[in-house]
């Protein structure tokens, strides 16, 4: 997996900050996670082939989740996208993307799922051989939901040491690919496991939008690898973020630290601070492994 930052400002954009999206890449799939204003500028910058893009997870229906998404929609059908799109996203999204489409006169050479989430518990939402995706049920203002990316790994690589050394033929090759034993001339008989590799260990990326503290999510995301998290205020501002359902950098950390999660990045930074720094010494107060989410950042998980 590789995680980008495209946006992480909270509310507006500013000169050098988006706001909220992320660009996460899981073996060749490319997601968007949330659609803030200016991303396709990001996404230009970054280089991104734009028609490799085939999944969005909108976490909710505040502008500075969503605003740039018509826009990236409408450019798809620019450059001849063909291949479908499939958008998930709160019950209301598809409703206000094609009235936007309707009233522009607007049209689109490709086709758009569009998956509407609903549920306020867990809920597998995606999957396929590569990877799987559940909702984390958040606690904000408006119905809003995280993301839970799970990466998947099947094939498991020959020990080519092991083939030489018992000099195996082509047909018991195949049988060990199958997942098959097999039975040597002198009568041995060897498990398929003796010949192949360990699996590589599958990566969980567990992407948390705008929410108050809320512990109840911490068994949800227990022990990913790497954890998003919002942190709009420092601790000067907490009465300002439980009024408005946000979370401090130290009440991030806290779950990370419950969570017992490998990584934490901080993001959806109120514009009001100048000093991105004060967030690190807050949340390392609680968890030692916190990184910010800057644009163009990039973090392998």
């Amino acid at each position: 997996m590789k995680l980008t930052i495209l946006g992480s400002s909270a509310s507006t954009p500013k000169i050098n900050n988006y706001t909220t999206s992320q660009l996460l890449k899981i073996k060749n799939h490319f997601i968007l996670i949330d659609c803030g204003e200016g991303i396709q500028m990001q996404l230009r910058k970054l280089k991104v082939n734009f028609n490799k893009i085939s999944h969005v997870f909108i976490s909710h229906l505040h502008g500075d989740h969503y605003f740039g998404l018509i826009g990236l929609i409408s450019t798809f059908r620019l450059l001849g996208r063909v291949s479908d799109l499939n958008i998930y996203a709160p019950e209301g999204l598809q409703e206000i993307i094609n009235l936007q489409l309707k009233l522009s006169c607007s049209w689109l050479n490709y086709k758009i799922y569009f998956h509407a989430l609903t549920g306020k518990n867990q809920k597998m939402i995606f999957k396929n051989r590569d990877f799987n995706v559940k909702t984390i049920p958040l606690n904000h203002r408006i119905y809003t939901n995280g993301f839970l990316f799970e990466e998947k790994f099947y094939e498991r690589n020959l020990i080519k040491s092991k083939i030489k050394e018992y000099k195996l033929n082509i047909d018991d090759i195949k049988k060990i690919k199958d997942g098959c034993d097999i039975t040597l001339e002198n009568g041995k008989k060897l498990k398929n496991s003796f010949f192949l590799k360990n699996p590589k260990e599958s990566k969980r990326y567990a992407f948390c939008s705008d929410t108050a503290y809320y512990p109840d999510i911490v068994e949800l995301i227990s022990s990913v690898n790497c954890l998003y998290h919002e942190s709009t205020f420092l601790d000067s501002h907490c009465d300002l973020a439980k009024k408005t359902k946000h979370s401090t950098a130290a009440e991030a950390a806290k779950i990370a630290r419950a969570a017992n999660v490998e990584k934490l990045i901080l993001g959806h930074f109120s514009n009001r601070y100048k000093n991105l720094e004060k967030f690190l010494d807050e949340a390392k107060i609680h968890f030692k492994n916190v990184e910010l989410a800057i644009e163009g950042t990039e973090f392998d998980i």
